[in-house]
């Protein structure tokens, strides 16, 4: 009498899930990447650089992006289609 009760691991997304996670990740990591830098080497002398367009508006909207792509992965239901 070998009767295992054997049930199959599930995870809790699919693949696609996963794929889609990962991208919002590195979305979110570049827009990270597009704010560093900017800074002056000398501390006495003030750098404009840290106000230009990359920093203030293009990188928090990659970053919000990548947000929305990590919320759509968790809510994508590969079910359905």
């Amino acid at each position: 009498m070998s009767t295992k009760n054997e049930q199959k691991q599930e995870f809790l997304f699919e693949k696609i899930n996963y794929k889609i996670l990962l991208i919002g990740i590195g979305v979110i990591a570049l827009g990270f990447i597009l704010m560093s830098g900017g800074g002056s080497d000398d501390p006495n002398v003030f750098s404009e650089d840290i106000f230009n367009f990359r920093r203030i508006r293009l990188a928090p909207t990659v970053v919000l992006a990548g947000f929305g792509v990590v919320i759509y992965s968790i809510f994508k239901n590969p079910k359905k289609g």
